[in-house]
């Protein structure tokens, strides 16, 4: 029969491996740990894209896209059009009074602000016509705003205008421009023909 001082012995050296054993198997991979504290995102699409926009129990936009990808970003909810989208805005009399359209857009839900880039065109029905890279429809206020280079073509009186930043009316109204570039022009009637005494 073993002595106690051996027994004593194997016991403690049974305990170091059994710690040791149990501080390997706690051990965590940092890269692990991380992964954990990373939110899964959850993307939804959707296809073919139809739907209505009302306030104040008014419609007043129509938007079209071909892909749409709702997801939950640091910021807030977003959606996102990667593959173009179209909107069509609507007076009070229910009449088609401007429209957009742009190859991309990202919709910011909880601030109901859009940003749209990429080709982006916005016309009304007097036919004055904006051209932009990139932009943002504000629908708290129904305004456009950019601080980047816009174009912007009025057919009556005729007028074309290059500026760096602009903001208007969703309906292309009472627009400011800001730092007009060269190449700008109107086309001012002459007051001494007839008709325009």
């Amino acid at each position: 029969m073993p002595s106690a001082s051996t027994i004593n012995k194997q016991i403690r050296i049974i305990a170091l491996l059994f710690t040791c054993i149990f501080i390997h198997a706690c051990e965590n991979d940092v890269n692990e740990v991380r992964e954990l504290g990373l939110k899964k995102q959850s993307i939804e699409e959707g296809k073919d894209i139809d739907t209505y926009l009302s306030s104040s129990g008014k419609m007043r936009a129509h938007l079209t896209a071909p892909v749409l990808l709702r997801y939950q970003s640091d910021s807030g909810r977003e959606a996102e059009f990667p593959k173009s989208l179209h909107v069509d805005f609507y007076s009070d009399s229910i009449k088609i009074e401007s429209q957009l359209s742009a190859r991309y857009g990202l919709y910011y839900e909880d601030k109901r602000k859009v940003f749209l880039k990429d080709h982006v065109v916005a016309f009304n029905i007097k036919g004055d016509t904006l051209f932009c890279k990139e932009m943002y429809w504000d629908q708290n206020t129904e305004k456009f705003y950019t601080d980047k280079e816009v174009t912007i073509s009025q057919r009556s009186p005729q007028k074309r205008f290059t500026g760096l930043g602009m903001k208007c009316n969703q309906d292309l109204t009472n627009l400011t421009l800001f730092k007009i570039q060269p190449g700008s022009f109107a086309v001012v009637a002459d007051s001494l023909e007839p008709g325009n005494k």
